[in-house]
């Protein structure tokens, strides 16, 4: 049977949006939400280990390539987008519908991409796609932001491109395959920079803060499940045990964590934390052993839950008050306490609290870093585990839905599609921390590791009182202002001021003095010398060819006064001719 299955998942979801208008019209929009995300959930069991390889202009195309690091992120891929849609549901626009699903697309494809072209293929549909949730906000803001997103995303995979170029050249070969890091080429670190950037790796991680908080409600919740959980997917197949990565994974925690600290948007506080906890798998990955890299694909199927229901959580309170800031907001428990559950089991879920799945995940990646011998890395994991549960696990629930501010507002609880959708999330959160052995099966390597002991809960329950305890002393201290905090883009927001400066003063100066000096030298010069070939034209070359016309005309009509009719004149002139002729022969 399932050999005979090979349509690409993602298949289903870009024939979907291409139906959705269809489906509208006829009043069951809402229904194909639900159906074509949940039939790619069921189907993705059935996919046979190699499928869809042709050849295309001397390439090797292998759009589907299946084993167990690529049905992990296929299956929370699936199973987000379903939640994902559930949660959209209230959502009319089609065309912000169609454009998370060709996202969705955009993801699977690369994560069953076996060559690097087919991956390019897919990875430029995932930003291409994806700037539309930014855009459909309609915001000034948000337009900016997105034009910034689709400028960086196209800068990352033209490095992307022509590091598979330039690898292509090396070794004749497209196969998207792990690359040992001793046989690493200039080519392979262009590609890895392309996919890094995808990871919000600093300093190119920038556009992450910057744009996610910009899009829509449920558009955020999509942008913060794929697109750097499937850099995560492809630095796991192509770059395992690069120690850099494992270094820079270890500085993301920190970074994020830091910002996320100081923020007072509550979305610009997720985005910063997708940062951080993006550094946990970058790490793992770098760290490149069995338990590091089974705890970096654990930690991203258990990320893309918790924060698409920290999203949601948030999301939700700017769909029902039109607010996200801190500052702004307070007091929400008494009317909307689901959200407020739900928002919470998410906080404690990224903090990693036992019963919860970022508990059973994100200690197998520092697992991995101390039976590896790294312990200062191991100490900066754990380091940023205390940030998280300060800033998200406390800071942001408790400003939102207590706090001392009074907004002024009553709103109403969130819709029930809402609500669905984060019910599933907190649902897998709870699940997955009680009964582990369901993601841990999946795991691409046998590797036995248990969360629960004694060691570990004690240590956890130290690092998280003594976190507790520290925000009620300081509580007064991180009360949010609203201010705006400063990042690496800066540099490229003020670098594109400047360009744009140049472009209109220096550069539109220098073009206008160029056209002046055409209009008075140039012009002049050049209908002079238009005037010049006009003349020579009639005068020189017309006087010439008419003239040979008119010549021979003459000659024409002066040799027919010759024709007199008569045969004895013409025998005459030719005796005549005959008898010149026979002198010159005689005399030379």
């Amino acid at each position: 049977m399932t050999s005979s299955i090979f349509m690409h998942p993602a298949t289903l979801f870009i024939v979907g949006a291409l139906l959705l208008p269809l489906f509208r019209k006829f009043n069951a929009q809402k229904i194909w939400l639900v159906v074509v995300p949940l039939l790619a959930f069921i189907q993705i069991r059935y996919l046979p280990e190699s499928f869809g390889t042709v050849e295309w202009l001397g390439f090797e195309l292998e759009f589907g390539r299946v084993d167990k690091l690529t049905m992990v992120f296929l299956h929370v891929f699936t199973l987000m987008a379903l939640i994902g849609s559930i949660f959209g549901l209230h959502v009319k626009e089609s065309g912000q519908h169609a454009a998370a699903w060709l996202y969705v697309a955009g993801s699977l494809g690369t994560t069953l991409a076996g060559d690097y072209l087919t991956v390019f293929i897919f990875w430029e549909l995932m930003a291409v796609a994806s700037v539309f949730l930014v855009w459909y906000r309609k915001r000034t803001k948000s337009i900016e932001a997105g034009y910034r997103y689709l400028l960086v995303h196209t800068f990352g995979g033209l490095i992307l491109l022509g590091g598979i170029f330039l690898r292509y050249q090396n070794v004749h070969d497209l196969s998207f395959d792990l690359i040992a890091p001793d046989s690493a080429t200039f080519a392979d670190y262009l590609i890895m920079i392309g996919f890094m950037l995808n990871a919000a790796v600093p300093p190119i991680h920038a556009w992450l803060p910057d744009a996610y908080p910009e899009a829509t409600v449920t558009g955020a919740v999509f942008m913060c499940a794929f697109t750097t959980k499937t850099a995560v997917y492809v630095l796991a197949r192509g770059f395992a045990g690069y120690e850099a990565l494992a270094i820079m994974g270890a500085i993301m925690t920190l970074y994020g964590v830091g910002y996320a600290v100081i923020e007072n948007d509550a979305r610009r506080i997720l985005a910063y934390h997708i940062v951080s906890q993006v550094g946990y798998m970058v790490c793992g990955i770098g760290i490149g052993t069995h338990l590091a890299l089974n705890g970096a694909a654990a930690h991203a199927y258990a990320h893309i839950l918790y924060k698409a229901l920290l999203f949601m959580g948030v999301g939700s309170v700017l769909e029902m008050t039109g607010r996200s800031k801190l500052s702004e907001l307070g007091g929400l428990y008494k009317y909307m306490p689901l959200s407020l559950i739900f928002t919470v089991i998410g906080g404690i879920a990224i903090s990693g609290f036992p019963l919860t799945s970022g508990f059973i995940s994100k200690s197998m990646i520092i697992a991995g870093a101390g039976a590896d011998h790294q312990i200062f890395i191991m100490l900066m994991l754990m380091l940023a585990a205390v940030g998280t549960f300060l800033s998200v696990g406390i800071k942001l629930p408790y400003f939102i839905w207590f706090g001392p501010n009074d907004p002024g507002i009553k709103p109403k609880e969130a819709y029930w599609n809402m609500q669905v959708g984060m019910f599933m999330a907190a649902f897998m959160c709870i699940f997955l921390g009680i009964y582990p052995e369901y993601l841990y099966d999946m795991l691409p390597y046998a590797v036995e590791y248990n969360p629960y002991t004694s060691y570990h809960l004690a240590e956890t329950f130290h690092l998280l009182g003594f976190t507790g305890l520290g925000f009620y002393l300081m509580v007064r201290y991180l009360k949010p202002h609203d201010v705006s905090n400063l990042d690496l883009d800066w540099f490229y927001r003020k670098g594109a001021l400047a360009f744009m400066w140049l472009a209109r003063k220096p550069v539109n100066a220098a073009n206008e003095w160029v056209s002046n000096v055409y209009q008075t030298v140039g012009l002049r010069f050049t209908m002079a010398a238009a005037r010049a070939l006009s003349w020579f034209d009639w005068e020189g070359i017309d006087w010439a060819i008419d003239g040979s016309a008119k010549g021979m005309i003459k000659v024409g009509d002066r040799t027919r006064l010759l024709q007199t009719g008569k045969l004895q004149h013409y025998i005459g002139a030719a005796a005549g001719l005959v008898f010149v002729v026979l002198i010159v022969v005689v005399l030379v």
